[in-house]
């Protein structure tokens, strides 16, 4: 399968520069994969194709500052620093741009000294490991202080709000990008779910480097994800459980409830466990979920692993007539953008 069949033409002015005021007016796209159906809503209309019973799965990631910029002691040249993974204490896996600055034994300053940086490794494509120096609180106090979110490449518009780019229900940090799926969602939108009957479960994984990596390979086949953390507690496990028993359905919030779900799924075949760990799962075309019924998503970059995954999910060929719908519609598209509900038996009649 080649990764150029998930092309699709996309006008500049449709990618989403900010977030709506009220995260529930973004529009949804309803896709139907039994009947083929697509219709257009509002994302403040998704109780009525929920039923009682039914079990939103949502991840409680927290995003992470992650975004510093500092300068190279010797020269004051200008360093852009994001954070991808803590590997020890004050050290972290980083990406450094521009990389060839940055050698190892290279010493970095941000905010006038109040955090500096030393590399103790260079890596592969930007890559670089540094051992962060503070003196007062402690690094997430001063992450939050100096750092910024860490926005894709694609939103060149500055965030005025740094909650805006967090869930309302975000918990665990530790992400490098927001869940955005779930960015739709107000604290009373889940209470008029929850008093419909809509059970309502928590997962975590915390989103890391791939989000920022292109698929690079012709053949889909060939394409490694890397690995990213994630967690799923007894009780979100138990209540999954009790769901499948009594014949309602699981609806995944994001690829990245979709993956972990999946995760748990193919590590417990019988039923959902108390597990986590790191996960790399990639899925695509062919692949036979095991762990969710329907999806609730946003518009995705072409040629991307997570337009993939949805194409996994309802067809590649409703999917990709889907998108050529939204563009035609000029639905916003990516992290800010529009939404899309993927769930068999939504449309009755298309």
């Amino acid at each position: 399968m080649k990764v150029n069949e998930f092309d699709f033409n996309l006008p500049e002015h449709l990618i989403a520069q900010t977030p709506l005021k009220d995260r529930t007016k973004s529009r949804m796209l309803v896709v139907d994969p039994e009947s083929g159906g697509i219709e257009h809503n509002a994302f403040s209309d998704i109780p009525k194709y929920l039923k009682p019973g039914d079990c939103l799965v949502l991840n409680d990631t927290r995003v992470l500052p992650a975004r510093l910029y500092g300068i190279k002691s010797e020269t004051g040249a200008k360093i852009d620093v994001l954070l991808l993974k803590e590997e020890a204490d004050n050290t972290w896996k980083t990406l450094v741009k521009p990389a060839k600055r940055v050698k190892k034994g290279t010493t970095l300053s941000f905010g006038e000294g109040r955090l500096t940086a030393t590399c103790i490794e260079e890596g592969d494509q930007g890559e670089r490991l540094l051992s962060f120096a503070y003196e007062g609180g402690t690094f997430l106090e001063i992450l939050d202080q100096l750092g910024e979110m860490p926005l894709p490449p694609y939103i060149r518009e500055q965030l005025n709000d740094k909650e805006r780019y967090q869930t309302v229900f975000s918990k665990h940090i530790g992400s490098v990008a927001a869940p955005t799926a779930g960015l739709h969602f107000t604290e009373e939108l889940i209470e008029k779910l929850q008093n419909k009957g809509v059970h309502v479960a928590y997962i975590t994984l915390h989103v890391g480097l791939g989000t920022f990596r292109p698929v690079s390979v012709e053949n889909v086949e060939e394409h490694e994800m890397h690995g990213e953390y994630y967690q799923i507690s007894k009780g979100t496990a138990n209540l999954l459980n009790k769901v499948r028993k009594d014949g309602r359905r699981i609806i995944a919030v994001g690829t990245t409830s979709a993956r972990t779900l999946e995760t748990v799924a193919q590590n417990s075949p019988k039923e959902f466990d108390e597990q986590s760990g790191w996960t790399d799962i990639f899925i695509y075309p062919g692949y036979a979920f095991k762990g969710i019924d329907g999806l609730i998503t946003n518009f995705h970059l072409p040629q991307s692993t997570l337009i993939m995954l949805v194409s996994a999910f309802a067809g590649k060929d409703l999917i990709m007539k889907s998108y050529e719908e939204a563009v035609n519609a000029e639905y916003r598209f990516f992290s800010f953008g529009d939404s899309m509900l993927i769930l068999e038996g939504s449309i009755s009649h298309p």
